[in-house]
């Protein structure tokens, strides 16, 4: 029987990308391309299960490759994490639908918090790198950050990570 093995999304938000939120940019759609080779990639290793954070950019950009190799990977399970039930509150009309749209779709939603605290977010990030197999890490190397965080927690779990640095597309 072969093991179930599960992978974790991280990565950074579009103003951190020089494309911003333009998803139909040359350099988004080459590291969407991107993206879904190595989650191919995962799933023809064994993985089945996967983790987002459903946070605007590489979480839900990841999420919606997932969606969409289902109809060929039809026992993928896509789970959404969230650190609290108040996540898009703050986001724009078409990004809290893009946002509920997603998560309707999604096999599972954990929510962590009923409202935002400021550890939510690495508790979030923490609990998909915990229940992870592998780390998908879309990171430009920098030591700050949420992505930074949580590369560094996956190493200090021995957890094997696959990194796009998203300067390379």
């Amino acid at each position: 029987m072969l093991m179930e093995m599960a992978c974790a999304f991280t990565g950074h938000r579009p103003v951190r990308f020089s494309f911003g939120y333009d998803d139909e940019d040359e350099k988004c759609i080459r590291l969407k391309l991107m993206l879904a080779a190595q989650i191919s990639r995962l799933i023809e290793s064994g993985v089945s299960t996967f983790y987002t954070g459903m946070a605007l950019g590489t979480d839900q950009w990841c999420a919606g490759i997932v969606l969409d190799m289902k109809r060929e990977y039809p026992n993928v399970r896509l789970t959404a994490v969230l650190p609290c039930e108040t996540q898009a509150s703050k986001w724009s009309p078409e990004q809290r639908e893009r946002y509920f749209n997603t998560l309707a779709d999604c096999d599972d939603v954990i929510t962590l918090n009923t409202r935002y605290t400021p550890d939510c977010m690495r508790i979030r990030n923490e609990t998909m790198v915990d229940r992870a197999d592998f780390l998908l890490a879309i990171w430009n190397g920098k030591p700050r950050g949420d992505t930074a965080a949580t590369v560094r927690y996956a190493k200090s779990r021995a957890l094997p990570i696959v990194l796009i640095d998203p300067f390379s597309v």
